[in-house]
């Protein structure tokens, strides 16, 4: 499953490169691009999902971190 979506991130990067020239020339070349852009970025996050410890999330969500507020700051 990773090496497939590395695949298509690959197949993704190889086709902006060649749209990189043509955005400029026409309208829907730049949509086509911008289409290309979302798709990549769309299994980027999926490959990001797929490697995520998803043990180590769990138990960042049971110990949640004090968040510190600017008031924090300025107390004496």
């Amino acid at each position: 499953m990773k090496k497939e979506l590395l695949r298509k991130i690959h197949d993704k990067e190889v086709q902006l490169a060649k749209l990189a020239s043509l955005v400029d020339r026409s309208y829907i070349c730049s949509e086509l691009y911008n289409r290309v852009v979302v798709e990549k970025a769309i299994l980027k996050k999926q490959y990001d999902d797929l490697c995520r410890n998803k043990f180590a999330d769990k138990i960042v969500r049971l110990f949640p971190r004090k968040k510190t507020l600017i008031c924090d700051y300025f107390h004496e």
